[in-house]
């Protein structure tokens, strides 16, 4: 009853004309970005990150919220028309949008997509409600030694953000505690890697490593692709039948179903629980040799897990500040810029935050409804708009938005710098995103095992004497040996997949 108070008190705030209308700038620029091919929600929060910060903390996030689930939704455009999935959890979708979409059922899979997005995205922020203040509530119970192991669980994230390669990515988490370290140390207050620079003594800006890194790589990326403009099939009637509607509705709680508690395992992406989604969907069909010729099931099922997930997703961000995504880790980073720090405290300290923001998702999912469904020809359409056009605009946007920070040109240089290091991660598939996390988790990560060393003189034996701490470095454990068989599986789903769109796109 007191989450339903505290959300019925969130809703008051969400209300107001400021946080309603970046509810929906922020829905209608997720949706857009979803759609477009080359440019996606990490990148698109990582070049809005400063600008969100002179919103305010509440009005900032929501935008920043609305963009990550707005994009979930507008994924799947691409991939029902053009058979291009830009993410791998578009994919499923990808494999029964498209047949359909040649069928001339192509609207139909689109509406189908969007009342599924719905259902599964108001059931994640139902979720959302019950179990993150719970989850909150128990953490109060922590102190130095169990924050550590929450670091440690987190940074277990790594295996499955790691890409093809779990080595690339522990190098890659080693490289961003390594820069976390940079400026004034925890203990004796030296100074540390400041090289004799005036600006690195303060430490490395996280703006400018994250605009770098997302926004100026995506740019670069873009100078060295060709620029195509794809033709756009005709889509047919947008509004499914009540009978489609009928046949999927057990699609679509299942695959949000599996998309939730999949989304509450700290690394448990959309690109895995979409597969899980599809998978259970083919095998709980009578028909599973329908599926890849164009089955509702098959685009209601993992469309459901996609949004269902990126909601489930905001539980331990909130409640532990895990980020379970790249978009969700630019978030956590937006959170603390904010001065809000995610985990057990966030809800004790600022409730009426938390509870606007959680109740603004209620109203942006009716938003996106409303978006997708009347004007998704439109928003079809504009995957005409060659990326060449867009990559001035992104850079001018970055620039500015790391120059804002500090008003400083150091920072501009330091984006460009990372910008630079990042294509050439990107051109050497050597995964951002575990540098990322270890940047915004390193800090943390190191004072909470110093206080640790010093409530036990130095012993590691308090890290296994305390019961939640314990508790939580064998969960840390299994959910690694439990990503390693999950990666593993989910590639052999990623390549067959593609086989099969290749096929299909023949």
């Amino acid at each position: 009853m007191e989450a339903l108070n505290m959300l019925l008190t969130g809703f008051g705030e969400a209300f107001t004309p400021m946080n309603l209308l970046m509810a929906l700038w922020g829905a209608l620029i997720g949706t857009l970005v979803g759609m477009l091919p080359g440019l996606g929600p990490t990148s698109t929060i990582a070049i809005l990150l400063p600008f969100s910060m002179s919103l305010g903390p509440t009005a900032g996030i929501i935008m920043l919220a609305g963009i990550y689930y707005g994009a979930m939704y507008g994924g799947s455009t691409t991939a029902i028309i053009l058979n291009i999935p830009g993410e791998v959890s578009s994919i499923p979708t990808s494999l029964d949008g498209y047949p359909l979409a040649k069928q001339g059922r192509g609207g139909a899979a689109l509406g189908i997509s969007a009342i599924a997005s719905f259902i599964a995205g108001t059931i994640g922020v139902f979720g959302l409600v019950f179990f993150a203040p719970l989850l909150a509530d128990q953490a109060l119970k922590f102190g130095p030694p169990e924050y550590f192991a929450l670091m440690l669980l987190a940074l277990t994230v790594i295996v499955n953000l790691a890409g093809n390669s779990l080595i690339k990515g522990l190098i890659m988490g080693l490289f961003g505690y390594l820069l976390s370290m940079g400026g004034m140390g925890f203990t004796g207050g030296q100074i540390r890697f400041g090289f004799g620079i005036e600006p690195l003594k303060a430490g490395i800006e996280l703006i400018s490593v994250i605009t770098g890194l997302f926004a100026v790589t995506e740019v670069f990326k873009g100078l060295e692709e060709k620029t195509k403009t794809i033709a756009i099939k005709k889509i047919g009637n947008i509004y499914p039948k009540w009978a489609e509607i009928r046949q999927t509705l057990n699609s679509m709680f299942r695959g949000g179903l599996v998309g939730f508690f999949m989304g509450l395992l700290p690394g448990c992406n959309a690109g895995v629980t979409t597969f899980m989604a599809y998978d259970l969907e083919k095998k709980v069909s009578k028909t599973p040799e329908k599926f890849g010729h164009g089955m509702m099931e098959g685009v209601a099922s993992p469309e459901a897990a996609n949004n269902a997930t990126s909601s489930s997703g905001f539980i331990p961000l909130f409640a532990l500040g895990i980020p379970g995504s790249p978009p969700l880790a630019i978030l956590l980073a937006g959170l603390m810029i904010n001065g809000l720090t995610p985990g057990p405290m966030l809800f004790k300290d600022h409730g009426p935050f938390v509870w606007t923001v959680i109740a603004s998702m209620f109203i942006g999912n009716v938003m996106l409804l409303v978006l997708n469904l009347p004007l998704v020809g439109l928003w079809a359409k504009l995957t005409l708009i060659p990326y060449g056009i867009m990559a001035p605009v992104i850079l001018i946007l970055s620039l500015i938005g790391a120059y804002s920070i500090n008003n400083s040109m150091f920072d501009v240089f330091t984006a460009l710098v990372f910008g630079v290091i990042g294509y050439f991660l990107h051109k050497y598939r050597w995964p951002v995103t575990p540098l990322l996390l270890c940047f915004v988790l390193g800090p943390m990560f190191e004072k909470s095992f110093i206080q640790s060393m010093a409530m036990s003189s130095g012993s590691f034996a308090i890290f296994f004497q305390r019961p939640i701490s314990l508790a939580i470095i064998v969960l840390a454990l299994l959910l690694f040996i439990f990503s390693l068989f999950i990666i593993r599986r989910t590639k052999r789903q990623v390549k067959d997949a593609v086989g099969e769109a290749l096929e299909l796109a023949e």
